[in-house]
């Protein structure tokens, strides 16, 4: 199955509301489906992540950023930190979606490593210029 048909049928049951405890959250299996797709068709991967990186339900973010964006960067940071950069500038939602990623693959490699903890620098001081 193809990127666009895992996401469309993942969207239709998004936003959604997070699984009462110890219950299996369809969203993040959604999101799990969606990330078997971040080598082969990045570019929708990342309409995904961009979508959803700003929606306003922290749970369905945090999948975003842990199971998406965080991998995406893995495998391909040079080509998607710059827009993932853009994103945060331009909304904070997307911001907090970006601080709760870890440094994994390439997002490790020195120069890139520096440009994350920068990016993620900026964010930590516009959360607490907001605050």
């Amino acid at each position: 199955m193809r990127a666009q048909e895992i996401i469309a049928e993942v969207e239709a049951i998004l936003p959604g509301e997070a699984a009462t405890d110890g219950q299996v959250d369809a969203r993040w299996q959604g999101m799990l489906r969606i990330e078997d797709c971040i080598q082969e068709e990045p570019d929708a991967v990342w309409k995904f992540i961009l979508r959803w990186g700003c929606h306003e339900d922290a749970d369905l973010r945090a999948a975003v950023a842990t199971l998406l964006l965080e991998h995406l960067l893995a495998c391909h940071f040079n080509t998607f930190f710059p827009k993932v950069a853009t994103a945060v500038q331009k909304n904070v939602l997307f911001g907090d979606t970006f601080t709760r990623c870890w440094k994994v693959g390439q997002s490790k490699e020195e120069a890139n490593a520096a440009l994350f903890d920068d990016l993620l620098k900026t964010v930590r001081v516009t959360k607490r210029h907001d605050s």
